[in-house]
């Protein structure tokens, strides 16, 4: 999952940005909203942890103009602000949850985990090709209901393809998927993801092609 995270407080920014890259998420850290709008125009994200003071444009008005946009990513709003009123606003912008300072990263965890099975469960959860079924909201990957252990990089990696099964997946879209801006990455990094999975998903006939000079594309077995 690619993760846009903007907050103005180092020390905080680090922890967060240390828990969910260990987590093996892509995270991209900005610490102005002008530079979160930005991210926002040119990026698409998983999800975005947004601060509401921050320096010049705030979080609120980042998310007003996100939501202007018609941009469904959710939006988890952090704030040392806890009242009523402060909430509803934030909801009424277009936030998808709302956790108050201080917070343990493991509430934080939990509200991300929250939110993105909400965000899944308004559409079809199962993505299906040939005998694979991806659980989007489990995140698990199954070969005829049997489970296939896959890291969390691997999972995304799947993902990635079979959310855009028939159509080409070029290495750096893997790696945007995968690597925040600050991680080092690299196409031989994806080339190793890809030879595991392929390996992984040998007994469901379904298999991962290179198409030489553009990318890979996930195909399955075809009938007789």
């Amino acid at each position: 999952m690619r993760i846009l995270l903007v907050e103005d407080d180092a020390m905080l920014a680090d922890a967060v940005s240390r828990a969910f890259t260990q987590s093996a998420h892509a995270v991209d850290l900005v610490n102005s909203g002008e530079a979160a709008d930005e991210a926002l125009v040119s990026s698409t994200y998983d999800l975005v942890l947004l601060d509401i003071a921050l320096p010049g444009m705030d979080g609120l008005e980042v998310l007003k103009r996100l939501r202007a946009r018609r941009t469904s990513v959710p939006v988890i709003l952090l704030t040392v602000r806890d009242s009523l009123e402060d909430r509803v606003v934030g909801l009424d912008y277009g936030a998808d949850d709302y956790v108050t300072k201080p917070f343990h990263l493991s509430e934080l965890e939990a509200r991300v985990r929250a939110v993105v099975r909400r965000t899944h469960a308004g559409s079809t959860s199962d993505l299906v090709h040939g005998r694979l079924r991806l659980d989007i909201a489990g995140r698990r990957l199954y070969s005829d209901d049997e489970p296939i252990d896959l890291s969390v990089r691997e999972f995304a990696v799947v993902e990635l393809l079979l959310l855009r099964a028939g159509k080409v997946v070029t290495k750096q879209q893997i790696v945007d998927k995968l690597y925040g801006w600050e991680e080092v990455s690299s196409s031989n990094t994806v080339e190793v993801f890809v030879y595991r999975l392929r390996r992984k998903l040998e007994a469901s006939g379904v298999t991962i092609r290179t198409i030489r000079g553009m990318g890979y594309l996930i195909e399955k077995a075809r009938a007789g």
